[in-house]
């Protein structure tokens, strides 16, 4: 991982993906950017009591920012948090482009095979779409496998 200087981590609901990139990167000299990517809301809210829906997005949103600063700061890395809104492919993809990302890290995740199938997965189409590899992290605790690594097409 020489040649990354920057990295950018997408973040899912786990934040195992973090810490374990966080890990790959404490000796590299890179800017890391961590981006979570929240789906659009297209909805009423107010039907289940929820007056200021910017007060509760935000407040959400700062407890997001202030885990995944907590979780840089216990591992001794300076990180950049972005949360974007909208399609996680796309998002984590834009992200990537904005910042010039040499590598984008991110979770394999837990879909079934049949939502798989009909929805796609996110891993998927940000392999797909990329400018730069996509390391893989195992985000799932209890497999054996410590990384799967797709570094589209990059030998390892």
């Amino acid at each position: 991982m020489k040649d990354c200087r920057n990295v950018v981590i997408a973040v899912n609901g786990s934040k195992d993906v973090l810490v374990d990139g966080l890990k790959l990167l404490r000796d590299e000299k890179c800017h890391i950017t961590v981006v979570k990517v929240l789906p659009s809301y297209e909805g009423d809210l107010s039907m289940v009591g929820v007056k200021n829906i910017d007060d509760l997005l935000n407040s959400g949103a700062e407890k997001e920012i202030s885990a995944i600063m907590e979780i840089a700061k216990t591992v001794g890395a300076k990180v950049k948090v972005r949360l974007e809104e909208g399609e996680i492919d796309e998002k984590i993809v834009e992200v990537a482009e904005e910042e010039k990302a040499d590598l984008i890290i991110m979770g394999a995740g837990s879909q079934n095979s049949i939502k798989k199938f009909f929805l796609g997965s996110v891993l998927d189409e940000v392999t797909h779409q990329a400018a730069c590899p996509v390391l893989v992290v195992n985000d799932q605790r209890s497999s054996h496998c410590g990384f799967l690594y797709n570094f589209c097409g990059i030998a390892t």
